[in-house]
């Protein structure tokens, strides 16, 4: 199995989970109103994306992005949608909404800085995916519910910023392990 269809398949994995953990708050440490388990799991779809763009350029990281938005969306539904619960399906509707958003705002940047030194491009474009993925998710799906959602976005935030200052530790490793395809000649991949 090729990096591509590897990258598409842990995406959808990684919202999954992501859409999951985000309905817990961290119940230590006075935590429970600043920060949810999905903080810790969702900055991995940029290091998913950054990944496939150094390998593939934009092109094939949106369709990344869109493989893991369609799996990410309907197994979101039916693993942990209480279709009865408003604010669970508010959880699904702007996930998907900031997922979408934020991974192609991600896409956008990386590709404009790819030919910086190596960890500008991740760091940037992973930064302002996260900022647009957070305050898009937390308001679309917590707004006027009396869940404490700007404290929650904002602990998040910090969360994912410093998850992505370490996801470049294993974008660094992994770069050596990738062939740049960018110029569109993967065999078995249209383009």
């Amino acid at each position: 199995m090729n990096l591509y269809y590897k990258l598409s398949i842990l995406m959808g994995i990684v919202v999954v989970i992501s859409n999951y953990l985000v309905q817990f708050p961290v119940q230590y440490f006075g935590l429970e109103h600043l920060l949810t388990y999905g903080a810790f799991s969702y900055p991995v779809t940029f290091l998913i994306t950054d990944l496939a763009n150094r390998a593939y350029g934009k092109l094939v990281a949106r369709k990344v992005v869109y493989f893991g938005f369609i799996i990410g969306i309907l197994l979101t539904l039916f693993v942990s949608t209480n279709f009865s619960d408003i604010i669970s399906i508010r959880i699904a509707i702007g996930s998907g909404l900031a997922f979408f958003i934020a991974q192609n705002l991600d896409v956008q940047i990386f590709d404009k800085l790819r030919k910086k030194s190596w960890f500008i491009a991740p760091l940037v474009s992973s930064t302002f995916g996260s900022i647009t993925d957070t305050f898009l998710f937390f308001s679309i799906a917590f707004y006027a519910t009396g869940i404490p959602w700007i404290s929650l976005a904002i602990g998040d935030l910090v969360v994912k910023m410093l998850i992505t200052c370490l996801m470049l530790i294993p974008f660094r490793l992994l770069l050596s392990k990738i062939k740049d395809y960018s110029d569109n000649s993967v065999p078995g991949i249209k383009y």
